[in-house]
């Protein structure tokens, strides 16, 4: 039998994928990062300070510290939410540029012992003795140049090609299409009401009918942006509305992206055999409020911990722990997000009362807590009873707008 030529082949080198080679490359196993070129996600980088931490990154990679984030309701109506434990804010929400971001994990995987290639994937083959053939290319148009592999993670984003080819199931994933525009941040005699160390969220149905717009500082530069699960939605036209909204049209545009950003967990990510789904391509974007990175980070570990298990036992039952153990941790939230996100963001009335309910003190604790660290609290019970009673009370028009 002929030898493979990687153990391990990670297909797209955003967050997850870059993670997942990473730290399969450190366990000293052969591993291939193939992505393409010139790819960024549009993304408003914000990341919690646990995911420095938890995945070793420098906080030099933050290009700034949002130390609050503003609401804005459909009437105008203003509520700023300072990060940290208490109404005075002690935390930060880490901003970075993806395409500094990206490349520097992508880096460090080649440097603790990955190959990279930058190339396009094209297809997995199977040899006569079964194994895989990752099948790719250097550019459009050119040969396809093939590999055999022991192992393949997707972490291509959404609307994987390797889900699609090999996950049954992987095409019935609702998206939210995401739009956004880099530009530089403006001076403040040129837009007084930017603020470089806050975060601004638009819950404005003319701007987004069923998701939300958002400002995020990036020091130099910002992110502006929205996404809607609509089709026809116009999100470059609605983007200029903004920009010319917020008094922000004038600003510089460095560049603009696009991309189709899934909003709930595959029901399966792995084929049995020899191939298991990560980051986006396994759906693992936080519903209601769009977060993805330290998710692509978690899931992409925990990927490589499955095919590690899998390529050392020999058993594709290993593949299904990364998924296992996922939403183990993070399934209760993400359910609890998705419910949010279908009664909150339905309707300009509903969408007045969530942000009214953001200015509650108790709301402003436990969001900022399980964002941070990235579970549901559970040390203030009086404090969700609380939540509870005002939360009902909003959504059956009891509180008033």
């Amino acid at each position: 039998m002929a030898q493979a030529d990687f153990d391990v082949a990670v297909i797209g080198g955003g967050p997850s994928g870059a993670t997942a080679a990473n730290d399969l490359a450190r366990r000293g196993l052969k591993v291939l990062l193939l992505d393409r070129a010139g790819r960024i996600k549009p993304c408003g980088g914000a990341i919690p300070p646990r995911l420095l931490k938890d995945f070793e990154i420098p906080e030099s990679l933050l290009v700034a510290k949002a130390r609050a984030a503003r609401m804005i309701a459909p009437s105008g109506r203003e509520v700023d939410m300072p990060v940290g434990d208490g109404p005075e804010g002690k935390g930060f929400v880490g901003m970075v540029d993806r395409d500094v971001f990206d490349e520097w994990l992508r880096e460090r995987a080649r440097a603790n012992g990955a190959t990279r290639i930058t190339g396009s994937y094209e297809r997995i083959d199977r040899d006569s003795d079964g194994m895989a053939v990752l099948v790719w290319r250097e550019g459009r148009g050119g040969p396809d140049r093939r590999l055999r592999v022991r192992s393949v993670i997707g972490a291509d984003g959404a609307r994987s090609a390797v889900a699609k080819e090999n996950i049954p199931g992987a095409t019935d994933v609702k998206c939210v299409f995401a739009y956004h525009e880099i530009i530089k941040a403006p001076e403040p005699a040129v837009a007084a009401d930017f603020d470089p160390d806050r975060c601004d969220v638009y819950y404005q149905g003319h701007l987004s009918p069923d998701f939300y717009a958002w400002i995020f500082p990036h020091g130099e530069t910002a992110s502006i942006g929205l996404g809607s699960a609509h089709k026809g939605f116009a999100l470059r036209e609605t983007t200029a509305l903004m920009r010319k909204q917020v008094g922000l049209d004038g600003c510089e545009t460095i560049r603009k992206e696009g991309a189709p950003i899934p909003l709930k967990p595959l029901k399966r990510w792995d084929n049995g055999r020899d191939i298991v789904v990560a980051g986006d391509a396994a759906g693992v974007v936080a519903p209601a409020s769009g977060e993805g990175i330290y998710y692509a980070m978690a899931c992409g570990r925990l990927a490589a911990d499955s095919v590690y298990q899998f390529l050392a036992t020999g058993k594709p039952a290993a593949l299904k722990q990364a998924r296992k153990a996922f939403m183990s941790k993070h399934g209760k939230v993400f359910w609890i997000l998705g419910i949010m996100q279908y009664f909150w963001y339905s309707s300009d009335k509903r969408r007045e009362r969530f942000v009214k309910m953001c200015a509650d003190p108790d709301v402003q604790y436990l969001t900022w807590q399980s964002y941070m660290h990235k579970e549901l609290v559970r040390r203030k019970p009086v404090a969700h009873a609380k939540i509870f009673v005002k939360d009902m009370g909003h959504l059956l028009g009891l509180s008033r707008a």
